[in-house]
């Protein structure tokens, strides 16, 4: 798991890209500290775990569909990218939770001033929009940052110096392609409120009835939510 707190801006040094998957080597220092073989790092908000490391570099897999769905395809040796290690159990929490599996891409539409911060606008597909909220959390690009504006295809997040100074969000003109991961709990509250219930996932035994929940809007309004 992720805050969405980016520790570093690493440089890609090698990006393989076949046919069945790729590899990715980066440039970091921050990110290598206390970091083994097997440990995680989250890559523009990518959860990819680290195969080999150097004095300056780690180097990851990286399975087709994650080349397919992410921006990560179209990284060339010199890209800057947003770099996290997982966050350690005893870890302040500073953002929200990021799980590193984004839920898809959107285009930066328009990138404006506004006082001492930017405001970035992404239009990005219905399944993703049906989940941000004005106000709440999303991850761009592995950032945590909040929804300052939505409309029915696009939202709008600000950013502040601290924020672009740290990460790669001031480099994302429009036409640019970012990684998104919904909000977790929103997507969760969405399952149940369709019904998908809590138990196990699979058919049901033979003359069992599946539990369904009980959640609903109408169960949410009346305890306060």
């Amino acid at each position: 798991m992720f805050t969405g707190i980016v520790e570093e801006v690493g440089t890609v040094r090698r990006a393989l890209r076949g046919k069945r998957a790729g590899s990715i080597v980066i440039a970091a220092r921050t990110v290598l500290e206390g970091t083994r073989i097997g440990d995680s790092i989250a890559v523009n908000g990518v959860c990819l775990t680290v195969v080999a490391l150097g004095s300056d570099e780690f180097s990851a897999d990286v399975m087709p569909a994650t080349l397919a769905h992410s921006n990560l395809g179209a990284l060339s040796p010199g890209d800057a990218v947003d770099l996290e290690r997982a966050m350690p159990a005893d870890g302040r929490f500073g953002g929200h939770i990021v799980t590193g599996h984004i839920d898809g891409t959107g285009t930066v539409t328009e990138a404006r001033r506004e006082g001492n911060a930017v405001l970035l606008t992404v239009r990005a597909d219905p399944s993703i929009m049906e989940l941000i909220v004005e106000r709440g959390s999303i991850a761009v690009d592995g950032v945590s940052l909040t929804v300052a504006d939505r409309a029915p295809d696009r939202f709008t997040v600000s950013i502040i110096p601290h924020t672009g100074a740290e990460t790669v969000l001031l480099g994302r003109r429009p036409g640019a392609v970012v990684n998104l991961e919904n909000d977790a709990v929103g997507k969760y509250v969405r399952r149940l409120l369709l019904g998908g219930g809590v138990g196990p996932a699979g058919p049901a035994p033979a003359g069992a009835k599946r539990t369904q929940t009980k959640l609903s809007r109408e169960f949410l309004a009346q305890n306060g939510f």
